[in-house]
């Protein structure tokens, strides 16, 4: 789908997020080209397509931790492209880096309580729903977050970006190095904030069954462009083939 058909495709729907025309450089290495992408409120999202392409890059740039030449990022109807990443967090965009990021050093409770500063209702507590979500961060509240297996250190720094109570939660790569019944339990969950809590989902991933089983819509990108777009029914095989086979 292009870009004409892609405005056409999300006619009538509510983006809560909308990047238009991006483009971001390293030096003088040009990584994103023009790229637009939208992401519909209270849906799932996947961002997809081969290492290097610029997923994590144009997440970096939605949260604000790297610059971008032009073009704009709106969020929740707000121009959002000048905002520091601090104030992108207090406006509702949690966010769950590659390779999780959590504090090793700190509890499971401290990193947790770390999501408080950038609620807007100053709350000192953290939401009992997380513990609901994630039992296993109740039971481990005390352990260091270094000692945590992988899985459960996925589940610790989704459990932190929820925390910040948010509109829209920008996962990347969950799912990588985690065990089976976690990456299980990880799509559940997706599912859940989606349809019981409304919480709108941009996710980057590389497996394709668990891209199409929690996906809404799909964005596939390559060297910097946004190429395909549309419902994840409309993934087909010539696309995988074309932009997703390694």
């Amino acid at each position: 789908m292009n870009k004409e058909q892609s405005k056409e495709h999300n006619q009538g729907r509510s983006p809560i997020l909308q990047v238009s025309s991006l483009n971001q450089f390293y030096g003088e290495s040009h990584t994103l080209w023009d790229l637009d992408l939208s992401v519909i409120k209270g849906k799932c999202t996947v961002l997809m397509g081969r290492n290097g392409v610029g997923k994590t890059t144009l997440l970096q740039c939605i949260m604000g931790l790297e610059d971008t030449r032009d073009g704009s990022i709106n969020f929740d109807g707000k121009d959002i492209q000048n905002e520091i990443a601090e104030k992108r967090a207090g406006m509702g965009v949690g966010y769950v880096p590659q390779g999780r990021q959590i504090f090793p050093q700190l509890t499971v409770g401290q990193n947790l309580e770390l999501g408080l500063f950038a609620r807007k209702d100053k709350a000192k507590k953290i939401p009992e729903f997380i513990f609901e979500l994630f039992p296993v961060l109740k039971e481990m509240i005390s352990r260091r977050g270094g000692d945590l297996s992988g899985g459960q250190q996925q589940q610790l720094a989704i459990g932190r970006a929820l925390v910040i109570d948010p509109k829209m939660l920008i996962l990347d790569e969950p799912t990588e190095g985690i065990q089976p019944n976690i990456v299980q339990q990880i799509g559940d969950i997706i599912t859940q904030l989606n349809q019981e809590m409304g919480i709108t989902v941009l996710l980057v991933e590389q497996k394709l069954p668990f891209a199409r089983r929690v996906g809404d819509h799909f964005c596939i990108m390559e060297r910097g462009k946004n190429v395909a777009t549309g419902e994840m029914s409309e993934l087909s095989d010539e696309l995988v083939q074309k932009f997703l086979t390694v």
